[in-house]
């Protein structure tokens, strides 16, 4: 079943292939390959589940000489998310997209973007994971110029250069690693890396680099304009999935090759950081005007919560702790990336239909929209912590972490952050709930409203009511010594 390791990337980008050389096929192409990454996905999830993790030497080659796939729990379910988010996301596209070469530019850089997703989820030494980080940088910042609108273009360039100054970094510090210890295998280097100038050096630059790319306070800035203009499945993806692999990679080297160094100043800085991202992006959002930057900042908050659970991870000796507060982290994760997909995606049909996105003259939506309006309530759900969502179990686990280590300000943050998600929810909806300001318009949406809805669902029913199998994948992680079988 290790081949399943490689279907998940060359599916994918063997359709990326296919849609620039047939793009009038490019439909067909892009859902065939979404969904036969789906498959492979949930072959690596069911084969870690059942056999532990799984390793692949592609060629043979032993690690360091070749490109090596390295599956656990962590990384198969984020893995899962992406092929899940995927489908949804493409499905919307076939209706979304009417301009055929719009259509097959966004086939092409998403498989193309997909591909490098799931390779840097698997990715078993630094610097494929540079190549991964790099690709995925330039596919995402192509896709947000998709609508070719100024302020997509400025946006697309903004995050093309910050990007581009995140992946120098964490080369820099991989070179570092390379001169330093004569390896880049990610197990190796567990072991082998020590306090001192080299791996301290690395680790910064590597760790500011991957802070610029996941958009954490206060290097956010390149974020709510990036997410907010670009088309709304492309927001989804963006938001979902791509600030998520930054994130991903900073915990993963954080708990292997960089375990070592970890002190407890920097893991309270970063978990400090964490707190005003989550302020302040809840705050940005409770003020927004447009409907798709009030989700764009709520991303920021929804990210300084995952920072928060770092200090439960990496500086407690109690594994009861560590293993729930993991569990807790990778429920808000997911939650988030199928909330967040829900609700930019239902942003895109509200913006199709009403001409526009700007929240208070969304009157009349729910009785326009009524799937529509559902699915923005349920992610509204999924983004306060509300039961039965999965980010309620992950909130709860946050909380009770946070009064067992006795760090009692998160406490404060979690309410505070809560109560602004609710208030800007409840603003949103609100509105919605309104005497209807336009005219309904005779679009067929339908096609589009259904991924949302199960998106929205997802994060709010099945997460929450069947959560159990997260933590059992998570049973074999070790994130003192590192997550090697």
């Amino acid at each position: 079943m290790t081949d399943s390791l490689v279907w998940s990337i060359a599916l994918p980008l063997s359709g990326a292939i296919l849609s620039v050389l047939l793009p009038r096929a490019a439909n067909g192409i892009g859902l065939a390959s979404v969904l036969g990454s789906l498959a492979a996905a949930l072959a690596v999830i069911w084969t870690v589940a059942d056999q532990g993790p799984l390793t692949y030497a592609i060629g043979g080659w032993t690690p360091g000489l070749g490109i090596a796939l390295r599956a656990d729990g962590l990384s198969a379910l984020l893995l899962l998310l992406s092929a899940l988010v995927a489908v949804a996301a493409s499905v919307y596209a076939t209706a979304y997209f009417r301009q055929a070469e719009q259509r097959q530019r966004f086939w092409t850089l998403w498989l193309l973007l997909l591909s490098a997703l799931h390779a840097l989820f698997l990715a078993a030494d630094l610097f494929n994971l540079y190549v991964t980080l790099e690709l995925l940088g330039l596919s995402a910042a192509a896709l947000t110029a998709l609508s070719g609108q100024r302020e997509a273009l400025e946006a697309a360039l903004r995050y093309l250069l910050l990007g581009l100054l995140g992946s120098l970094a964490f080369l820099a510090g991989v070179a570092l690693l390379y001169t330093g210890y004569g390896s880049l295998d990610i197990s190796t280097l567990t072991h082998r890396l020590s306090p001192g100038l080299t791996g301290w050096s690395a680790a910064a630059l590597m760790t500011s680099g991957l802070l610029i790319k996941t958009a954490l306070f206060p290097l956010h800035f390149w974020l709510p304009p990036a997410h907010a203009n670009a088309p709304a499945p492309v927001s989804a993806i963006l938001s979902a999935l791509v600030v998520k692999a930054a994130f991903y990679l900073v915990l993963r080297l954080w708990l292997e090759p960089f375990a070592s160094l970890s002190t407890p100043e920097l893991v309270q800085m970063l978990g400090v950081l964490g707190a005003i991202a989550v302020i302040w992006g809840s705050w940005q959002a409770l003020q927004a005007e447009r409907l798709k930057l009030l989700a764009a900042y709520s991303t920021l908050a929804q990210i300084g919560y995952l920072f928060l659970f770092l200090p439960l991870i990496l500086e407690t000796s109690d594994e009861t702790l560590r293993h729930a507060a993991l569990g807790g982290l990778l429920l808000m994760a997911l939650t988030h990336g199928l909330a967040k997909s829900a609700l930019f995606l239902a942003a895109g049909v509200v913006q199709q239909h009403a001409g526009h996105d700007r929240i208070a003259e969304l009157r009349g939506t729910a009785q326009a929209l009524p799937a529509t309006t559902f699915t923005l309530a349920l992610a509204g759900v999924a983004l306060i912590g509300l039961p039965p969502s999965g980010a309620f179990l992950g909130k709860w686990q946050l909380i009770a972490g946070a009064l067992q280590a006795e760090l009692w300000w998160m406490l404060g943050v979690v309410l505070a952050g809560s109560l602004l998600a609710a208030g800007y929810v409840f603003r949103l909806l609100g509105h919605a709930f309104g005497q209807a300001r336009y005219p309904a318009r005779s679009l067929s949406i339908g096609r589009q409203e259904i991924p949302a809805l199960g998106l929205g669902l997802a994060a709010t029913l099945l997460l929450g009511l069947f959560s159990a199998p997260v933590w059992s994948l998570l049973a074999g992680l070790a994130p003192a010594g590192g997550l090697n079988p």
